[in-house]
């Protein structure tokens, strides 16, 4: 590492951070990345997550896309349950093509960890710890944690998520740039009681679903839920007691598996819950911080593409800071003007989402269903025409284009 290497701190450990570490690293930056969570956590944690189009370059260059399609969910059907019937089967692959040429589907712990292990030996990782404090001079930033000594810093990147410590921290209090979007979702891995391979069952009722997915190679699944809410629900994001009575709440009720999967959440040590928001920011560039990801641009979890996003921004900034060499403000100003129109387009995309994924009433949970069926039976000439008539997140990244890196 040369002697006067730039020193970038990330905050988050997930997918766009250690994305941004592995190409900062390549262009030879001193790399420091922390995580609240441990390693273990970081593994196991989250939903199924999706990488389209440009998002398959940046994992391909970075050498991880064998791994990521070997650790794919492999789920081939999408299984809409039926009141008292058989339900309604999508297949996965003949619905993606007509969205996206290339696409992968994978947990997001899996692709955390390999991630993790393609930079571990470049970066230096802090797992279990947290930033404290951000104080920026001329100089640098100097940043005190909850547990390791001070140290300075020339860059901060926050890539910590909807709830980010470094947006806090350097730009202000997270209700002045989130977007709630009339939903919510939560989650948490299960033994796979139900013998699936390969298939994704998903119930449905008015306002609410709960879908379970199996975790390929393993004795697992996930359990989820998705639900609509006019209204936004005074919970702290890290009150799990709040959020389960919650749950209980909405679904306490119904049938199908929906007792099994409550009982899971109420157990479960990775249980996650959130609100479907975005993050709306006039600039998430402050003097040597910057935001990549959901921490600066959400366009809503489940709903518009975040992880795929998240992937090309942290080799975008990467790429713009190695060509502004020492002049870091011309990179972070380069980052941000590349991104906007891709984060623009990605946020236009959440409402409409959600209508598919969550519909509103009987007639529509019967419809959909029906409907994405006959397009999966289309030619695939006639599929993708169909689909960009409509805002989708592989199509909103198109709107950006990615340099090969060189050799």
């Amino acid at each position: 590492m040369p002697a006067q290497a730039l020193r970038v701190l990330i905050s988050g450990a997930s997918v766009a951070g250690p994305t941004a570490a592995y190409w900062l690293s390549r262009h030879g930056f001193a790399v420091t990345v922390v995580e609240r969570m441990p390693l273990s956590r970081v593994r196991t944690s989250g939903q199924a997550v999706d990488l389209f189009g440009p998002a398959m370059d940046v994992a391909e260059w970075t050498g991880v896309l064998p791994a990521i399609t070997d650790g794919r969910t492999r789920t081939e059907i999408v299984s809409f349950q039926r009141q008292g019937g058989r339900g309604v089967d999508i297949e996965m692959r003949r619905l993606v093509a007509g969205i996206s040429g290339r696409h992968v589907e994978i947990m997001r712990g899996e692709l955390a960890a390999i991630l993790h292990e393609a930079t571990r030996g470049d970066a230096q990782y802090l797992f279990g710890d947290s930033i404290s404090t951000i104080a920026q001079d001329p100089d640098g930033v100097t940043v005190t944690f909850e547990h390791a000594p001070a140290a300075r810093f020339d860059l901060v990147i926050g890539a910590d998520g909807l709830h980010s410590t470094v947006r806090r921290l350097v730009f202000g209090p997270e209700a002045e740039f989130r977007r709630f979007l009339g939903g919510y979702l939560a989650g948490a891995a299960m033994t796979n009681d139900l013998g699936l391979e390969g298939r994704m069952v998903v119930w449905n009722a008015p306002g609410r679903l709960a879908a379970v997915v199996p975790v390929h190679g393993t004795t697992s699944a996930r359990g989820g839920f998705l639900f609509r809410s006019n209204e936004e629900f005074r919970l702290d994001h890290r009150d799990t007691n709040g959020q389960e009575r919650l749950l209980h709440q909405i679904y306490g009720t119904d049938g199908w598996h929906v007792p099994r999967l409550l009982a899971v959440m109420d157990a479960a040590e990775d249980f996650y819950f959130d609100s479907i928001s975005q993050i709306m920011m006039s600039s998430w560039v402050k003097g040597r911080v910057t935001l990549v990801g959901d921490a600066g641009y959400s366009p809503g979890p489940a709903v518009g593409g975040g992880t795929s996003i998240a992937m090309i921004g942290a080799y975008v900034l990467a790429q713009e800071l190695a060509l502004a060499g020492r002049d870091h403000q011309a990179g972070l100003r380069a980052y941000q003007d590349r991104m906007r129109e891709l984060t623009v387009k990605a946020r236009s995309i959440g409402a409409s989402t959600m209508s598919t994924l969550i519909p509103r009433t009987s007639t529509m949970i019967r419809l959909i269903p029906e409907l994405l069926r006959l397009i999966t039976r289309m030619p695939p000439g006639i599929q993708q025409r169909l689909f960009q008539l409509q805002r989708t997140p592989a199509r909103a990244l198109d709107s950006i284009h990615l340099a090969r890196p060189a050799d």
